[in-house]
């Protein structure tokens, strides 16, 4: 008997085998009844029998195994999609989901062996029914992942959220403590909840839009028509007070003039020079460079110290990338490892670019930004 032919005449005891399999799965299956235990199983088992039916070239066969067939993996949606989008909301783990493509394929082929015997099982259905199966649990984890990481992006916003009220209650309560002038003790206790809690917000502020571009909402911008150089020059000002200890200098060539969101740009210079401070050597100055020319402007972040490896250069941008050295000291800067990817971000909402070249002697972040975004 043809394995088609089996799938098709055997289809209750198949699905049987597998509610059966699916409700050992738990935590996540205890309150789920047959209906769905057996979420698409059902057709995903029709089309491949369907599949199994259908005449295949061994050429054919061989583009199909390594995902070059008709149908690429994540392309469509599919029962086997669906299946992972719903055991993803049920609350099943990715390795319960292969699980039960595992499950499946061992059942099947066992009942239909038991099935054809005497006669020996035709090895290309065979070849082809596992195929068929690697197929959909590739859909299935593509599915899954989506759902599971949508999910999370989901959590995230809703924490970001949440966490501004609170945390706005300390902050407001510890300025107002510090203003009492009610004794050194006090005031030193105020202080530190100041410095915490501006630490907390700027976590925040990073997850938060960290969420927005993980959910595909990018960098939210407001342009209007600014100078650049007074802009960045107050920004630079700032951080000056907070970090006394180093020198930051800043030159300015052209006209700076154009239409940006001036807070969004300050965010992409701090983020980069508080990095070039972090990162820099301690006994040199970071250098900030502004130069306007007819349609953009460049912005060069630069800092002395050791070259910055290869393999970190490629994915300096990438969120939750942490400096050289970060995974080794007790890091009280309050970062998350996405200021550099948020810098990025700012960037392209503004239509710019942002890119960064480092040798032994310096590091330099490079950003050119349109003087009107289109």
């Amino acid at each position: 008997m043809r394995l088609a032919d089996f799938i098709v005449r055997d289809m209750e005891a198949i699905l049987a085998a597998w509610e059966a399999f699916a409700a050992t799965l738990q935590p996540a299956s205890t309150a789920m009844g047959s209906v769905e235990l057996r979420e698409e199983a059902e057709q995903m088992l029709r089309v491949v029998a369907a599949d199994l039916r259908t005449p295949q070239t061994r050429e054919a066969q061989r583009k199909k195994s390594i995902d070059q067939g008709p149908t690429r993996i994540g392309t469509s949606e599919s029962s086997a999609r669906t299946h992972g989008f719903l055991r993803a909301r049920a609350g099943f783990t990715v390795n319960q989901l292969a699980a039960e493509y595992r499950a499946l394929r061992a059942s099947v082929l066992r009942l239909w062996m038991d099935a054809c015997a005497p006669e020996v099982p035709d090895l290309d259905d065979i070849i082809r029914f596992n195929e068929a199966i690697d197929q959909a649990l590739a859909e299935s984890v593509t599915s899954f992942n989506m759902q599971i990481e949508q999910n999370r992006n989901l959590l995230l916003g809703m924490l970001g959220h949440d966490m501004r009220s609170p945390l706005q209650a300390i902050r407001v309560t510890s300025t107002y403590l510090a203003a009492l002038n009610a004794g050194e003790d006090v005031s030193k206790a105020a202080g530190r909840l100041i410095r915490s809690g501006a630490r907390m917000q700027a976590l925040l502020d990073d997850l938060t839009e960290f969420n927005r571009a993980k959910l595909g909402l990018g960098i939210n911008v407001s342009p209007t028509h600014i100078d650049l150089a007074d802009v960045l020059a107050e920004e630079l000002d700032e951080l000056r007070a907070i970090h006394p200890e180093r020198k930051i200098e800043l030159h300015v060539t052209g006209d700076l003039r154009g239409v940006w969101d001036s807070q969004r740009l300050q965010q992409l210079l701090g983020n980069l020079v508080l990095n070039a401070i972090k990162y820099g050597a301690q006994d040199t100055p970071v250098r900030v460079m502004m130069t306007g020319d007819v349609t953009h402007v460049r912005i060069d972040v630069s800092n002395s110290g050791a070259a910055i490896e290869p393999a970190t250069l490629a994915r300096i941008f990438h969120p939750l990338e942490r400096g050289r050295g970060d995974q080794n000291q007790d890091d009280r800067s309050g970062s998350l490892g996405l200021g550099l990817f948020i810098a990025s971000e700012i960037a392209r909402a503004h239509h710019g670019a942002i890119e960064t070249r480092s040798n032994e002697t310096e590091t330099i972040f490079s950003v050119s930004l349109p003087r009107v975004i289109a």
